[in-house]
């Protein structure tokens, strides 16, 4: 049982290169989207509640984390259409993380991705940010998704410059 939160992430991380081979308007690829997005809530409930938490399982689940962002974005950003500032605020927001990563790597020898509350909440509006701007054909669900991100990553650089995140 201590291996069951992993191994959903790991099923998280297939999921999302799984979202790769299916068009980002049929049903089967949202299926996929929302199975990948619950498990990222279950795994960690179940690492806590198992009291199996590991540096290598936050690991595991921000890599995944991050394969379904990417994998998500390029399926999707080709149907999007931003204002040209809402794309230059996704890219500065990416700038932030990059940047975040690289003072880890100089300070701690590793990369860091925090799981903080703001990250967390962060996770979860893109989570349902994306499929309500495609619903709604609004991008009110990506500027509030947008605010918290930046905050989250801001905080993410602070935490990790400051030593009060450390590996």
């Amino acid at each position: 049982m201590k291996h069951l939160p992993n191994a959903i992430t790991v099923l998280r991380f297939l999921g999302a290169v799984n979202l790769l081979f299916f068009d980002a308007k049929t049903t089967a690829f949202w299926v996929i989207y929302f199975v990948c997005g619950l498990s990222d809530m279950l795994d960690g409930y179940l690492a806590r509640k198992l009291h199996c938490e590991s540096k290598t399982g936050a690991l595991l689940d921000s890599l995944a984390d991050l394969a379904f962002v990417v994998c998500c974005c390029y399926k999707l950003i080709p149907l999007l259409e931003f204002p040209k500032w809402l794309w230059i605020w996704a890219g500065a927001i990416v700038a932030i993380k990059i940047t975040n990563q690289i003072s880890a790597l100089v300070m701690y020898k590793k990369c860091l991705f925090p799981h903080t509350i703001a990250n967390k909440v962060a996770g979860v509006l893109f989570f349902f940010g994306v499929p309500l701007t495609f619903s709604l054909e609004s991008i009110i669900p990506v500027i509030i998704t947008a605010v918290f991100a930046t905050f989250a990553a801001v905080q993410e650089g602070h935490f990790i410059r400051t030593g009060l995140i450390k590996p």
